[in-house]
């Protein structure tokens, strides 16, 4: 298990995408191992599903509809005993333009 320290950093990532959404997680990764944090993840979180649904035509056919789905997925990161040379890394990583990150202290 990750062991107990009162230094945490941790990191939500979300992406349509899932592949671009682990490509970010790896290089994230990556750069705090480079540094010399202890980092725990990616663990995955649930994916969440937005489904729409459509009429096929504007005016008859009332019956006959479409659905769409669009899939948010999710990632966290643990980032124990972050030193000041891991944040200016992380703050200096660039990442897909699709992957929304939250940081938390």
């Amino acid at each position: 298990m990750a062991p107990n320290h009162q230094n945490k950093l941790r990191i939500k990532l979300k992406a349509y995408n899932s592949e671009q959404l682990n490509t970010s997680c790896s290089n994230i990764i990556e750069t705090v191992n480079r540094t010399g944090a202890i980092s725990v993840g990616p663990i995955p979180l649930p994916t969440h599903r937005t489904i729409y649904c459509v009429l096929r035509s504007p005016h008859v056919d009332k019956d006959s509809r479409e659905h769409f789905e669009l899939r948010t997925h999710k990632r966290l990161i643990d980032i124990y005993e972050p030193s000041s040379q891991t944040i200016d890394a992380l703050m200096k990583l660039n990442l897909s333009p699709g992957v929304d990150i939250e940081v938390k202290l």
